[in-house]
Formats: structure tokens, sequence, C-alpha cells
């Protein structure tokens, strides 16, 4: 099994290096926020500094068994996928809860969320403050205040539902990110990394 390193740098792959970023000029980008129950998500398009969302929800799974909420993630995110068409999608990383079974449960909702995104697409991940800093301007925001100013930087007519609103975050966060990548594209401080493939 492959290990890696994560965008804040906690190394997990001394070898790791900066993942390739699509250099078109229009990029469509899937944000993720997995979760047990819920697990919002967000697509929007990034093209010369202007971002435009594409589509935004929640897949709520929370009648279902805890193993049919995984298929439920899986294949509702692989159709929404197939319908969207992402070519690089970032994904919060894991809070790791002091709650073990809470712990587990989160960790195979993102592991049925990373399972349904294709071999070819890159996968990024990204710490919860630092998504907060990149959208709110503090690590420490809350997530009303996260809702709003997604609303207001994506020019929404209504405040996105919080798990479609942090889905949308984690895209934003990446967009932001990675043009500062690709003005860093080669060297190794300031390009996000891959987390896997």
């Amino acid at each position: 099994m492959s290990r890696y390193r994560t965008r804040s740098w906690r190394a997990f792959e001394p070898s790791a290096a900066p993942a390739p970023l699509t250099t078109a000029g229009t990029v469509r980008i899937l944000g993720l926020d997995p979760g047990s129950r819920r697990t919002g998500f967000g697509f929007i398009e990034s093209r010369a500094g202007s971002l435009t969302v594409i589509a935004h929800g929640c897949l709520n799974v929370s009648t279902a068994s805890p193993m049919a909420r995984l298929r439920l993630i899986f294949e509702g995110l692989r159709k929404l996928m197939d319908e969207h068409a992402p070519v690089e999608v970032a994904i919060e990383r894991v809070f790791v809860s002091r709650n073990v079974d809470s712990a587990l449960k989160l960790g195979q909702a993102r592991g049925a969320a990373l399972c349904a995104v294709p071999q070819d697409i890159p996968v990024f991940e990204y710490a919860p403050r630092a998504i907060k800093l990149a959208v709110v301007g503090s690590g420490a925001a809350e997530k009303l205040q996260v809702a709003h100013m997604i609303r207001a930087l994506l020019c929404l007519t209504e405040r996105p539902g919080a798990d479609a609103a942090d889905a949308l975050a984690v895209a934003v966060c990446h967009a932001h990110s990675r043009t500062l990548g690709l003005l860093a594209q080669g060297a190794a401080a300031g390009a996000p990394l891959r987390v896997r493939r």
C-alpha cells in the first residue's frame, strides 16, 4: 500500500513529490467533505482567477445501514463525477477524534469517497484549518462563517447547506492553492501535494 505526504507537509513518504497540476485554461474541480451520514460535494470551474459553481449538494445516506452507506457514497459520487467530469479532486483531511468509533466511521466514508475517484484523476488533501484560512481568512472560523463567505465568493443566490458549503470551501481552497502551485511547478515548496497516484 503506497504512502503519501499531505498538503500540510506531514511526511508519510519521504520521496513524495509535488503532484502535476492540470495546465488547461479552464479546470473543473470537485471538492469533497466526507461524512458517515452526509457527504458534501461541490463542483466548480476555475478560469483565470474566476470561479464558477457547476453543482453542489449533499449525499444523505443516514437512513441506510452502516455498510450500505459506503456503497451509496461510492455509487453516488461515481454518478456525479460521470455527469460533471472533474479533472482534479480536493478532499478535507480527516480530523482524528478521541471517539474511536466516530473516527473509524469517518475513515470508512472517506475511503469510499476516494475509491470512487477514477485512477487518472489526481486527489489533493487539505487540513480543515487551511481551508478555513483560504476561504474566511481565519483558521478558527465557524461553519456559518464559511457558508456565508462561500455564498459571497461564488455569487450564490442562497447560502448552501453546511455540508455542501464545506465541500465548496475545499474546492475553493484548492483553486487558490493550485494557482500558486502552477507558479511553483517543479519546486518543492508551495505546490499542493498529491494524496494518491
